[in-house]
């Protein structure tokens, strides 16, 4: 059997992830043909959406009962880095996708562990969660996932000051979502808000809200050095309603739900850097082809053989298997049975690994552009490209320096610190 490009991430496939990423493989070509356009405009490339749609890869990681093709994280894995070898930018938007499709596939499992003591608001949270999975799955539909807030703070990863108050027949929602992806794009939001008069992690309630709702604007148009077309505008809500059934209100159900994640916040994170690994992959594989091919006019030797070259490729080598290996075993770590590590650990490392895969992911590209010289810095060139989209990867979500700091941190002085935080109003 041939190589599938998500086997260079993730090996060892089951016969059944061997499938989903034959249909990833599918449309990789039509999604790398527009990727040169999609990062001149700076705009996301809309048939895309119907392109993964109709090959089912909406619902990718949605349970069958429920119109998915019941994948797993390390079917998102190797799906976001076979994409982003295409087309980074669809491939960061379609990660922020199905990390929706978690808030649902979570929410069930905190109701199989037996996390709701109160049956109404069981009964309740698995309402909410199978219409959120029938949504993404059954329907087809683009689920953007808004929960990232410009909000900064001491105690807490990510502070959430959208804020959900109750009227007559749901909520209405006031607040700005900073980094997320598919403004405009996809036919629901997926929103993270604390219910008014709350102030603790309790409180955090989640709301799918239509796209198409009154008091919807974007924060910013978005127009990056790198992932152009991510149609990363954020979200800013006006008195934006939402109907009852669109709202999972009880409290602790947020909390709860994310303690059934393996790893950060509301698991699949590790899939979020899967999109730096596959843009380093290819310019590796593009350099190293040039470099074997490419001979110079007076001797007919190749590239291969410039000491200089060899020096500069044999960075690319170290750093490329670096990011490869620490992908791989994070991955282990949050997918593995049993369990290798308990949840903290995982999380500990989760926030060393990440700046470690971008910054060596970075520094293929930035060989890259020293082996293409000149022309690699055209705006076009693949090496330039590559270093503008994985350079987002330095500072998208947290630092290398703060995630160091961070598990340093939890190491030294056993200090872990809250993952989300509601404000104080």
């Amino acid at each position: 059997m041939s190589k599938l490009t998500g086997e260079y991430y993730v090996e060892n496939l089951s016969a059944d992830e061997r499938k989903i990423q034959e249909i990833v493989e599918s449309i990789l070509p039509s999604l790398k043909e527009k990727s040169i356009e999609v990062d001149i405009s700076a705009e996301f490339y809309r048939p895309h959406v119907k392109t993964l749609a109709d090959v089912g890869l909406m619902g990718l990681m949605v349970p069958k009962e429920y119109g998915g093709l019941g994948g797993g994280l390390r079917d998102l894995c190797a799906s976001v880095f076979a994409i982003s070898t295409a087309c980074p930018s669809t491939a960061m938007a379609y990660f922020f996708q199905c990390s929706s499709t978690s808030r649902g596939v979570l929410l069930l499992k905190a109701i199989e562990a037996g996390l709701f003591e109160d049956k109404d608001e069981e009964a309740r949270a698995k309402a909410w969660a199978e219409r959120l999975l029938r949504i993404i799955g059954e329907g087809k539909n683009w689920t953007g996932n808004f929960t990232s807030e410009g909000a900064k703070s001491e105690k807490a990863k990510l502070t959430i000051e959208t804020v959900a108050k109750k009227v007559d027949g749901g909520y209405v929602l006031n607040g700005v979502k900073s980094f997320a992806c598919a403004y405009d794009v996809a036919n629901y939001y997926l929103v993270t808000a604390s219910l008014e008069g709350t102030d603790d992690a309790g409180g955090l309630c989640t709301f799918i809200v239509d796209s198409k709702t009154e008091g919807l604007d974007r924060r910013i148009k978005w127009d990056a050095m790198g992932l152009r077309g991510s149609a990363t505008d954020g979200l800013v809500m006006t008195d934006v309603f939402v109907p009852q059934d669109m709202c999972l209100d009880i409290q602790g159900a947020f909390v709860k739900s994310m303690s059934m994640s393996r790893g950060s916040f509301v698991g699949n994170q590790v899939a979020g850097p899967a999109v730096y690994l596959g843009v380093a992959h290819s310019i590796y594989e593009e350099t190293k082809k040039n470099l074997r091919t490419k001979t110079y006019k007076d001797t007919g030797a190749t590239y291969a053989t410039n000491p200089v070259y060899q020096n500069i490729f044999g960075q690319m080598m170290q750093d490329y298997h670096t990011a490869v290996l620490f992908m791989r075993r994070q991955l282990d770590l949050e997918t593995s049975e049993p369990p290798i590590l308990p949840k903290d650990e995982v999380v500990k490392l989760w926030r060393l690994s990440k700046g470690i895969i971008a910054e060596a992911a970075f520094g293929v590209a930035q060989g890259a552009l020293k082996i293409a010289g000149t022309s690699g810095t055209l705006g076009t060139a693949p090496q330039s490209r590559a270093m503008r989209d994985i350079g987002m990867g330095l500072v998208q979500g947290f630092s290398p320096e703060m995630g160091r700091a961070d598990a340093a941190k939890t190491e030294l002085l056993e200090q872990a610190e809250a993952q989300f935080a509601a404000a104080k109003k």
